[in-house]
C-alpha cells in the first residue's frame, strides 16, 4: 500500500513536469478546514511592515498544506521546517504539528522498498526531512535526536553513486537540479547538533565525502546554483576555493536591483532551469521586460551575504533590508512570481521565510 501510494506521487509529478496548470479560476493559495489564504498576486498592496503577519503566513501555509497534501514538498513545508526553526528566538518554536508529520512520512519511506527510495520526488521529500528534523534539533531542542540520525542516514543510504541524488528537475528552483538537492543534503547533515563530527570508519563517512567531492568538482547549472554551493559552504567545507567564493559574492552583488533588490530571473536563462520546460513560460511573461525584485531571491541574497561576512557590502545589504521593509504585501507575504505556473505561486513561501530570517539576521527584534 505505502509503495503505491509513493508511485502514485512519483507518477503525478511526472505529470505536473509536462507543463503548466492552465486554470485561471482564482482559488486561495492554501486552504484547510480553519485556513484559507488568499491566492497571491503582483497587484496584492503594499503594507507596513508585519513581522507577526509574515509568521502567520507561513505557520498557516504549511499547516494547510500538509494536513491537505499529506506529502512534503520543496516549496512549502519543507522550506517551513528548513527555515522557521531558525526563527524560534524571534517568533518562538514552529508548529508542532509539522514535525510530527514529518516523522509519520519518515516512518512511511522507512517502510519503503529501497529502489523506490531513489525514484520521483522521493529522494527530495527525504532530504527534505533530514534538513527539517535537523534545523529542529539544532534550534529548538537544542540535541541531536534519534529520528534524525535515523533521517540522516537513510538519506545517505539512497546516495547515487556520484554523490548527488534522484531529482525530478523540473519545478525551479527547488527541484531544478540534483545540484540543489546535493546543497541541502549537505546542510542537513551540517546542523544535526554534533552528528557530523562522530560519524568515524562507517559507510556513511564514504558517503558524506563522495558528496563532497560532487559538489567540489561539479559545475553548478547557473548562477542560482552557485548562490547555493556559497551558501553550503558556510557550513560544509572543503568545496569552495577562495577565488571562487569572491567572485560569486561579486557576482551576487553586481545583481542587486537599483531598488535594493534582488530578482531570481536574473541567476538563470529561461532554459538553464530543470530541463528546460519552463523557457516558453518565463519568456512569454507580462512583464519578462520589466520584472521587479522579489522577496525570494532578495531575502536569499541578504541571508548568504550575511552568513559569508562578505566584504564590501555593508551598503548593499542596507539598500536590500530597506527594500524588504516596504515591500511587504497586506497578506504577509512578500511578491514573487512563480517559475513553473501563474496559478497559486507557491514561491512566495520561500519569498517570505527568507526576508524573514534575513531580517532577524541584520535587525533582530
Amino acid at each position: 500500500m505505502k509503495y503505491t501510494m509513493f508511485l502514485a506521487i512519483s507518477l503525478l509529478a511526472q505529470t505536473f513536469c509536462q507543463g503548466d496548470d492552465k486554470s485561471d479560476a482564482p482559488v486561495p493559495q492554501y486552504e484547510s478546514e480553519g485556513i484559507s489564504i488568499p491566492p497571491a498576486a503582483s497587484d496584492e498592496p503594499f503594507a507596513e511592515l508585519s513581522i507577526g503577519k509574515a509568521a502567520a503566513y507561513l505557520d498557516q501555509g504549511a499547516l494547510a498544506w500538509s494536513r491537505e497534501q499529506q506529502c512534503i514538498t520543496c516549496h512549502t513545508n519543507g522550506t517551513y521546517l528548513f527555515i522557521r526553526p531558525a526563527l524560534t528566538s524571534t517568533l518562538g518554536p514552529p508548529a508542532e504539528e509539522i514535525r510530527s508529520f514529518f516523522l509519520d512520512q519518515l516512518t512511511t519511506l522507512q517502510q519503503t522498498k529501497p529502489e523506490a527510495l531513489k525514484e520521483g520526488v522521493q529522494p527530495a521529500q527525504l532530504i527534505y526531512i533530514a534538513a527539517g528534523l535537523a534545523q529542529w534539533d539544532m534550534h529548538v531542542s537544542h540535541a541531536l535526536s534519534d529520528e534524525t540520525t535515523a533521517a540522516l542516514r537513510l538519506m545517505l543510504e539512497v546516495q547515487n553513486e556520484d554523490g548527488a541524488w534522484g531529482a525530478v528537475n523540473c519545478w525551479p528552483p527547488f527541484e531544478s537540479s540534483a545540484y540543489q538537492e546535493a546543497t541541502m543534503a549537505a546542510m542537513a547533515l551540517t546542523a544535526a547538533p554534533d552528528w557530523l563530527a562522530g560519524v568515524h570508519d562507517d559507510p556513511a563517512a564514504d558517503r558524506i565525502e563522495r558528496l563532497r567531492t560532487y559538489l567540489r568538482e561539479t559545475d553548478p547549472p547557473h548562477n542560482y546554483a552557485r548562490v547555493l554551493k556559497l551558501w553550503t559552504s558556510v557550513r560544509f567545507d572543503g568545496i569552495l576555493q577562495e577565488n571562487e567564493r569572491e567572485q560569486i559574492i561579486s557576482m551576487l552583488l553586481q545583481k542587486q536591483r537599483p531598488g535594493g533588490g534582488w530578482n531570481i530571473r536574473d541567476f538563470a536563462l529561461p532554459e538553464e532551469w530543470g530541463n528546460g520546460n519552463r523557457a516558453d513560460k518565463l519568456r512569454a511573461e507580462p512583464d519578462v521586460a520589466r520584472t521587479t525584485s522579489d522577496g525570494h531571491m532578495t531575502g536569499l541574497a541578504l541571508i548568504v551575504l550575511q552568513q559569508t561576512d562578505a566584504p564590501d557590502s555593508a551598503e548593499s545589504v542596507r539598500q536590500g533590508v530597506d527594500w524588504l521593509k516596504s515591500h511587504q504585501r497586506e497578506s504577509g507575504r512578500w511578491w514573487t512570481r512563480s517559475l513553473n505556473t501563474d496559478t497559486r505561486h507557491f514561491i512566495t513561501f520561500s519569498g517570505t521565510a527568507y526576508p524573514l530570517l534575513a531580517l532577524q539576521l541584520f535587525e533582530p527584534q
